[in-house]
């Protein structure tokens, strides 16, 4: 199986990285992607950083390495296609915007999904006609995704075209200072790197469902998931990469050896 292990350059891998990066590593022929399409985040210090700490802990992978900011033309010819589809609408709300009309008196409302509040579709009936249109926000019309079926390792999972509309909604597949979203981003890089299983923390299990979509809507294939459980601190909360106390190079500067921390976190996923 091809596996692969995706880290954003934004800040210092922790023990949480290091744990995603092992079971990728476990499961299959892990490829490495730079997931940089945040540009104003991204700095090359990171990326150098994340290739320091992933030769500490033994881990290696084919170069060169993919770099999401090389492929821009790819997203590009992959939003041609579904606007020319008529799949996709320009979208001007601001999150204030969504906020308040999504929390307009209605029963159970607002509705929650993957990328926050279900959108209320305030900018469905946008014009779809002419070029797709640069420096907007392009959003995904849930109505034209179908029933949905995948694996995750061994199990199958499905969603209806119905729970799509309602749960996920009308998803933003391009961001207006990106020209692309991270949803777009991972699905094309998932099939250009002929990735057969995706291995990625169990938080982000609710968006496969957007990726299957994407996958359908673009005749991609469908590789098989597993998300793994995460690592923790001694509170039960996740790690974040704000949390640089847990990072890998502070365990690697306090004298921790590379062999004794992978033990650790095979053993309990709490972080010492």
């Amino acid at each position: 199986m091809i596996t692969r292990f995706a880290p954003s350059p934004t800040g210092p891998l922790h023990l949480g990285h290091a744990w995603a990066a092992m079971v990728a590593d476990d499961l299959g022929r892990m490829l490495l992607r730079i997931e940089d399409i945040d540009q104003s985040r991204a700095r090359p210090e990171w990326e150098a950083a994340i290739y320091n700490d992933l030769h500490w802990m033994g881990l290696d992978w084919p170069t060169p390495v993919m770099r999401q900011s090389d492929r821009l033309t790819s997203y590009t010819a992959a939003l041609d296609r579904l606007w020319n589809a008529g799949v996709l609408y320009p979208c001007t709300c601001n999150r204030r915007d969504i906020q308040t009309a999504a929390s307009a008196p209605q029963e159970n409302a607002p509705l929650m999904g993957p990328d926050g509040i279900v959108y209320p579709g305030t900018c469905k009936g946008a014009s779809r006609t002419g070029p797709r249109p640069d420096g907007m926000a392009l959003r995904l019309d849930a109505d034209a995704v179908p029933n949905l079926s995948w694996t995750e390792r061994g199990s199958p999972r499905s969603m209806s075209a119905d729970t799509f509309v309602r749960s996920i909604g009308d998803i933003v597949i391009a961001r207006r200072e990106m020209g692309t979203s991270y949803h777009l981003a991972v699905t094309i890089d998932d099939a250009a790197q002929g990735i057969d299983l995706v291995t990625r923390g169990e938080d982000l299990a609710e968006a496969t469902p957007i990726h299957v979509a994407l996958q359908r809507l673009l005749d991609l294939p469908t590789p098989t998931y597993h998300h793994h459980d995460l690592v923790r601190d001694a509170d039960g909360r996740r790690l974040a990469k704000r949390d640089d106390a847990r990072s890998i190079a502070s365990y690697r500067s306090s004298g921790w050896l590379a062999g004794d921390l992978i033990a650790h976190l095979r053993r309990s996923r709490i972080a010492p």
